[in-house]
């Protein structure tokens, strides 16, 4: 079964001794508790992690509004939102945490998923950036989050972005130009929005270094054979699982 895909294998690949990270796909099955078809869903989550050599009980999950708050994840929040939706710690985008063994997981459909690790403090971060979020500077928030409370420096920091609807399907409105003026792409009259590019700069603007950032380069949307995809498919369908833990 493939967990990642293309040039964000790299990513996990170089750490692979630090961290086990992993963005599930269809063939995994659906991954939310509240969306598509939920029957196997406990079933698909413990396989994903099994494969990944983590444990369901140590999963974290949240109650995903679009938003920007972050929270930094201790020992007392584990299990939350791994067996119903409700359990998830509420009205949150982000996890961040220094803690071994403590997985954090989003959950998406188009949107991105933000991979953080800082080696030398030794955390990690996991961010679901749609567009709400990234108007929000979800991204740069859950950075100074990690400064403040592992001494991250931007500079040292890894990033990986997961498989997510790209600018090729991701269509908007020209209003959105108000949101990502310098972001915002033309063609034939419509306008097309290139979200990993939009948070990549605004993580640039910290001093992340461009080498450091690890990208999928799937569409969700063009490959929808291999993903679910919100634009695709609707509200009902199922979630991809983005998971991140430090061993």
């Amino acid at each position: 079964m493939k967990l990642l895909v293309k040039k964000y294998f790299n990513f996990a690949g170089q750490f692979s001794s630090k961290i086990s990270s992993g963005f599930s796909n269809r063939e995994h099955g659906n991954m939310s508790v509240f969306y598509g078809d939920t029957k196997k869903t406990l079933l698909n989550r413990n396989n994903f992690l099994d494969s990944l050599g983590i444990k369901p009980k140590n999963l974290v999950s949240v109650e995903q509004v679009h938003g920007s708050n972050i929270k930094c994840i201790t020992k007392e929040d584990k299990v939350n939102g791994v067996f119903i939706h409700l359990d998830s710690i509420p009205k949150t985008d982000g996890l961040l945490t220094d803690i071994k063994r403590l997985a954090l997981a989003i959950f998406t459909a188009d949107c991105p998923s933000i991979f953080l690790y800082d080696p030398l403090s030794s955390a990690v971060g996991l961010i679901h950036a749609g567009w709400r979020s990234t108007k929000e500077g979800i991204g740069v928030k859950a950075i100074k989050l990690m400064q403040m409370k592992f001494k991250t420096k931007p500079e040292e920091l890894f990033v990986g972005f997961g498989p997510c609807i790209r600018s090729c399907c991701y269509e908007v409105s020209r209003d959105f130009g108000n949101y990502f003026p310098d972001e915002l792409i033309e063609r034939n009259g419509k306008f097309y929005l290139d979200l990993v590019r939009v948070n990549s700069n605004q993580l640039f603007s910290l001093g992340v270094r461009k080498e450091n950032i690890f990208d999928a380069e799937s569409c969700t949307s063009c490959e929808r054979n291999d993903f679910f995809s919100y634009r695709v498919e609707g509200k009902d369908c199922g979630r991809q699982m983005s998971v991140v833990m430090l061993k």
